[in-house]
């Protein structure tokens, strides 16, 4: 049974997680699936959009415990485990999660990694490790920060407080929150919009935000206008420009 499943829907691509009896908990071979299907996904000029889901009941509680307890830490090191978070946030593809139910761990990181999540009004967001003895180490202490704040983060972190999908939406986790049985529509729904839009500058917007929150103001500024500069010498661009003016809807074509 294949461990992630693919769908291709026009210009969107959805990506599920499958270990339904485990809660899609992040084996080392379902990652290994899932970022082999992200990079495919990535390299197709048709996709423009990808959804990351899981199952209603969860996206991911986590790790594969039962993996991590029987690993040493040089196993874990050889293995490059984490650095499977740093492809999928390297992705040039804008990429949306679709979030109901159980998000932990290293489901809050992997949801953490996308561009924007939309979430279930079911949805349970939070970063338990502290739990078991140790810290979260896909990206949790620094994404979540970002995202929320450090009062919040430590909150989460350290006590283990799960944060509902309303909570998170206030707290700037998530982008929208939906209705339960409405959480990978909405979210494909959202994908498709951003599929519309031209490809080119919608990259460059995504690498531009990402940006932010990397470098000093006056550095992302000056990169922001470099971006700027060179949407506009897209035929991407030529067509959107020339498609507003004569009032119709444009043909993005990628380059």
């Amino acid at each position: 049974m294949s461990l992630v499943l693919v769908e291709r829907d026009g210009s969107i691509a959805v990506v599920l997680l499958n270990r339904p009896k485990q809660l899609n908990a992040l084996s080392d071979e379902l990652m290994d699936e899932l970022v082999t299907a992200l990079q495919e996904l990535d390299r197709d000029a048709e996709v423009r959009c990808i959804v990351l889901g899981g199952s209603e009941r969860a996206f991911a509680a986590g790790a594969d415990i039962g993996e991590l307890a029987s690993a040493s830490a040089i196993e874990l090191l050889y293995q490059r485990r984490v650095e499977r978070w740093d492809v999928i946030r390297g992705l040039w593809t804008p990429l949306v999660a679709a979030v109901s139910g159980f998000c932990l761990g290293g489901g809050c990181e992997l949801a953490m990694s996308c561009d924007l999540i939309v979430a279930s009004e079911t949805a349970r967001f939070g970063q338990p490790e502290t739990g078991l003895g140790i810290i979260p180490g896909a990206g949790g202490t620094q994404l979540l920060v970002r995202a929320v704040g450090k009062a919040l983060a430590m909150d989460v972190i350290l006590s283990g407080r799960m944060l509902t999908a309303r909570e998170a939406l206030r707290a700037g986790l998530v982008a929208r929150v939906v209705a339960r049985e409405a959480w990978l529509e909405e979210a494909k729904r959202v994908a498709r919009d951003i599929a519309s839009k031209g490809p080119v500058g919608t990259r460059l917007a995504k690498e531009s935000v990402d940006r932010a929150f990397e470098v000093p103001l006056h550095a992302g500024l000056e990169a922001e206008r470099r971006a700027l500069y060179l949407s506009l010498a897209s035929e991407d661009a030529k067509e959107g420009l020339t498609a507003f003016v004569e009032k119709r809807k444009p043909e993005f074509r990628g380059r």
